[in-house]
């Protein structure tokens, strides 16, 4: 008896603690549910690479999946087509003009060293670029705010100015486009500015991201490996002093440039590590850290299709879905009352335990959700309703043959344990081989089936066999009718 109540309270913990999990982690949905973007990327050949092949486009996939990663989105796929294409899924990300930034850059870091004789020119382009990003950061900020104020006119007649020197004109739509393409190519115009070394991003172990003292602006932290190490400090030792500037280099394009102060002149900079102030938003400074933590790309990649799938159509899905799955339940339901009686009761009680796990594990563990997911979940639930199909078969089974309802009981769960636990086991088996050699969705029916089984296995095993035991302290439902019509009992039950 004390037993039996411990097990009863240890389920009934379970349970509350279940609900309480769902109630605070809400589930992760995939693309087909809440919706987000897919993007087709194409892999050009460059350089003496005519054409790609298989190891250069696994070796590609290779760099955005730590991308994406970094990302930090979840549950995202990314999936070989063909000898050079690349499908990428992105659930819930519905901008997608910053992800395929982060991912089609090339991201190949340099550190370069200014040419003499260059100074008035570097300076006006630096002040140049200064003025362009002030411009273009106002004008984010009021066009999330929704404010409008007057423009300075003077600043927009030398930036136009600009853009007629660099040739852009009309070559951008809306205004803050034409400044960002003009800021972009007064980077690239400092980039030529300076001399490469041989310190590159293929000197980089790892990178990270701090925030500047008493500022808002952020900043990006490096860490080189041992000849990185030694090639920063013989490349700051050489300008110390000299007011020759280190430029920090992206694609071809220069995102930060320093002057290394006299007081390194004797050693360089040393202890393998750099850091990157552009003045970086939050945002920026992750981004490009994604972007070096993943590494360079072997070969330039171009977005060449994306697509938005909107959050109406994950609501749909989600809405059908729910419909199958709770009229699947409550056919379940009416057919284990119908047929199983009392014990059909105690089915539909456990079954309800059994999908209150399973959310909570899904909430708990992070797993995402998606329709191939869901129908692995639903179709766990087969698999919970015929291991208790098993027991009560066997129960009924014992009383025909004339056993008390108590040992009837005990029977059936003994009798029907190794069956289950068989059909348990060879259905994991096939879960384990979708999860690990399949890919995306494949793996999101695997992961829900292999949890839904489990769950199941401990559902019908413990949780069933409570529950009707609890019930048979009730001497009202201690009867052999609630398990078998009356004709079908022995003479002796009469």
């Amino acid at each position: 008896m004390a037993r039996q109540q411990g097990w009863f309270a240890l389920i009934l913990a379970l349970a509350i603690s279940a609900g309480f999990v769902c109630a605070i982690s809400p589930l992760n949905l995939g693309l087909d549910l809440r919706g987000g973007s897919q993007l087709r990327l194409e892999v050009q050949p460059a350089g003496e690479i005519t054409r790609v092949k298989s190891e250069q486009l696994e070796a590609v996939k290779a760099v955005l999946d730590r991308r994406v990663n970094g990302l930090g989105v979840a549950e995202s796929t990314l999936q070989t087509i063909g000898d050079d294409q690349l499908v990428l899924q992105l659930p819930g990300v519905q901008e997608t003009s910053r992800a395929a930034k982060v991912l089609g850059e090339t991201a190949l870091l340099e550190f370069r060293v200014q040419k003499p004789g260059i100074e008035e020119q570097l300076r006006n382009l630096q002040r140049l670029k200064l003025k362009v990003e002030s411009i273009i950061k106002l004008k984010q900020e009021r066009g999330k705010s929704g404010e409008s104020q007057a423009e300075d006119e003077t600043d927009f007649e030398q930036l136009a100015e600009a853009q007629k020197d660099f040739g852009l004109q009309g070559t951008a739509g809306s205004e803050l486009e034409q400044l960002e393409q003009l800021e972009e190519e007064v980077s690239v115009k400092i980039a030529e500015l300076f001399d490469p070394t041989s310190l590159t991003g293929k000197d980089l172990v790892t990178a990270g991201r701090q925030q500047k003292n008493v500022s808002e602006s952020w900043e990006v932290t490096l860490n080189f490996n041992r000849d990185g190490a030694d090639k920063f400090a013989d490349l700051t030792k050489s300008i110390a002093g000299t007011r020759r500037q280190l430029g920090i280099v992206l694609d071809g394009r220069s995102i930060s440039e320093a002057i290394v102060s006299e007081d390194y002149k004797p050693a360089g900079i040393t202890g393998g590590g750099a850091t990157i102030s552009g003045d970086f938003s939050a945002e920026e400074a992750r981004d490009l850290e994604v972007q070096l933590r993943g590494g360079s790309l072997p070969l330039p990649v171009e977005i060449i299709e994306v697509q938005t799938i909107g959050p109406t159509l994950g609501a749909e899905n989600i809405r059908r879905s729910l419909i199958a799955a709770l009229s699947g339940l409550a056919l379940v339901a009416i057919f284990m009352v119908i047929v199983y009686r009392l014990p059909g009761v105690v089915a539909v009680m456990a079954l309800s335990l059994y999908a209150l796990f399973n959310f909570a594990v899904y909430a708990g563990i992070g797993v995402t959700l998606t329709l191939p997911g869901i129908a692995g979940f639903i179709l766990s639930i087969g698999m919970a309703v015929d291991a208790n199909v098993l027991i009560f078969e066997r129960v009924k089974d014992e009383l025909r043959r004339g056993n008390t309802l108590v040992r009837s009981i005990e029977k059936g769960f003994s009798e029907a344990l190794s069956s289950i636990v068989d059909g348990h086991l060879t259905t994991l088996i096939s879960c384990a081989a979708l999860f690990f050699l399949g890919t995306g969705l494949v793996k999101g029916f695997a992961a829900t089936l292999g949890i839904g089984v489990v769950l199941s296995l401990f559902t019908a095993l413990s949780c069933t066999r409570t529950l009707l035991r609890f019930l048979m302290g009730y001497q009202a439902l201690r009867r052999p009718t609630n398990f078998l019509p009356a004709k079908q009992l022995p003479s002796s039950f009469a």
